[in-house]
């Protein structure tokens, strides 16, 4: 047979498109043409292919050979067809029966040696795999990754050796990956809110942000405790369901860093520097990759000295904050990408970090520290629920021998109550407090009179956007499922309002 077919999977976002390896030998000149948009990664896999091959002891066939990646419009890249071209070069000179294949996708990187090497994206192929109704093969480290996806049927190999005696001996069973390789995965330890010494509002900040999605905004000096704070929320946010997780395990598939098993059914948390640029947080390339805002999604985005970030890098947040989503558009392709992030945001009081500190060492003038906080533009800082200041820590406070001597509460009690209030949420609105829509507010955060007139008088005062409005309406509806409250109370709105420093220090 001179002609053979092997079925892969793209690597283009969380798409996992379907590719067809084609492989024709004919006569002609020795060559190996690879055709079909493939980039330099995909076409210097032949030299791979054929070094891998003969390193197996098979033959590399003497004839003019033609490897078409189909759809031929579809950008390929990375070696993650290595495996394929091999296999198919096999069916195709008959030193491999072309009936093996049937029904089966292959993925996988071929080493010099023949060593199947892991590829980026396995588990979006193998999700797409599964709807398909089709088996999957893929390099053995990426085994635990792929068995996540429900239904699919998935085999590993380390080697091109072992796959294709495998193959020929119709044994290919003896390869399948069991879903019992993922719950030997143990996750490490998370930080604890335990080790947080003093800082009760900061405290209870994170329980309510954590309780109904809520985005969070913390002011103080340096060494307060920002970053530890922000660090121990997705150790307080209610556990991912099933299909979360498999959402946010391919997401974490097809980044730079691939998937660990070990964070299954974690909450991610992202930390990116303050020098990263607009790319580097919603995605981009020319093949659309996630960027932060993705990664982040069903977790945390941590954006630590947020004044010290670019204006316009902030700005690109916006609209992820509001629709959860973020569109990327290139020349040659548009993907969606999603992105239902928690924004933990920290930043210092004025440029040297100390205003307002007992010590009086900070020198700011007022055109210093307005210049400096105007770096965060109005209508980014209107999109943050909850904001802040956290003082710096008392010094007895913070030479006690153990914060739990002293009754401090661990994460795991905060997150107990937490999800008692997630529940409350679920069963009302189907989603938590932060994402309810105008119509929703009004059916679910119904006030009484006294509670009106204290709204009327904070918006007066701190002079409130309608967006503000609403976002302290769904604080207190929080703070409110917290304690167990069917209605809304004149001590749940004012604390949502405390809860909005930045506002009142402005007016």
């Amino acid at each position: 047979m001179s002609l053979a077919t092997v079925l892969s999977r793209a690597q283009n976002a969380l798409a996992a498109d379907l590719v067809t390896v084609e492989v024709h030998l004919a006569n002609g000149l020795p060559a190996l043409n690879i055709v079909g948009l493939p980039e330099a990664a995909v076409r210097e896999s032949k030299d791979r292919v054929r070094a891998a091959l003969q390193t197996c002891g098979y033959q590399f066939p003497n004839r003019r050979m033609t490897c078409n990646l189909a759809p031929a419009d579809l950008p390929k890249e990375g070696g993650r067809f290595d495996l394929a071209i091999a296999l198919g070069i096999l069916c195709a000179s008959e030193q491999l029966p072309a009936a093996a294949l049937d029904g089966i996708e292959v993925l996988g990187e071929l080493s010099l040696s023949g060593e199947v090497r892991p590829v980026r994206g396995a588990l979006p192929a193998a999700l797409k795999c599964a709807q398909a109704r089709r088996r999957l093969i893929v390099p053995r480290d990426n085994a635990r990754e792929a068995v996540l996806a429900s239904g699919a049927a998935i085999y590993c190999t380390r080697h091109l050796g072992e796959l294709s005696a495998a193959l020929h001996a119709g044994a290919l069973d003896s390869l399948a990956v069991s879903s019992t390789e993922v719950v030997d995965c143990v996750a490490t330890t998370q930080p604890d809110l335990a080790d947080v010494r003093g800082q009760h509002q900061a405290r209870r900040a994170l329980e309510i942000a954590a309780a109904g999605g809520h985005s969070l905004l913390m002011v103080g000096p340096p060494g307060a405790g920002k970053s530890m704070l922000a660090a121990r929320l997705p150790g307080l946010m209610p556990p991912l369901d099933e299909t979360e997780a498999v959402e946010v395990a391919a997401i974490a598939s097809v980044g730079n860093a691939g998937f660990d098993p070990r964070h299954w059914r974690r909450r991610p948390f992202r930390a990116p520097h303050h020098t990263a640029s607009a790319v580097a947080l919603v995605g981009g390339g020319p093949v659309p990759r996630p960027g932060e805002v993705t990664l982040a999604h069903r977790g945390v985005l941590f954006l630590d000295e947020i004044c010290e970030f670019d204006r316009a890098v902030l700005e690109v947040l916006r609209e992820p904050l509001e629709t959860g989503w973020i569109t990327i558009s290139r020349a040659l392709r548009k993907e969606d990408f999603p992105a239902r992030f928690q924004l933990v945001a920290a930043m210092n009081p004025c440029p040297c970090g100390y205003l307002g500190d007992p010590g009086g060492r900070c020198r700011c003038t007022p055109d210093q520290v307005g210049r400096y906080r105007a770096r965060l533009s109005g209508p980014m800082l209107d999109r943050i629920d909850l904001q802040l200041f956290v003082p710096r820590v008392q010094r007895d406070v913070l030479l006690r021998r153990s914060t739990r001597d002293a009754g401090v509460e661990t994460s795991a009690c905060v997150r107990a109550r937490v999800a008692e209030a997630a529940q409350r949420q679920d069963a009302r609105a189907g989603k938590p407090n932060a994402q309810l829509t105008g119509r929703e507010i009004e059916r679910d955060c119904g006030i009484d009179e006294p509670t009106h007139r204290l709204l009327d008088a904070a918006m007066t005062r701190l002079g409130l956007s309608a967006r503000a409005f609403h976002r302290v309406l769904k604080v207190a509806r929080t703070i409110a499922d917290l304690a167990g409250a069917q209605d809304l109370s004149s001590a749940h709105v004012a604390e949502a309002l405390r809860l909005r420093a930045l506002d009142s220090q402005t007016h």
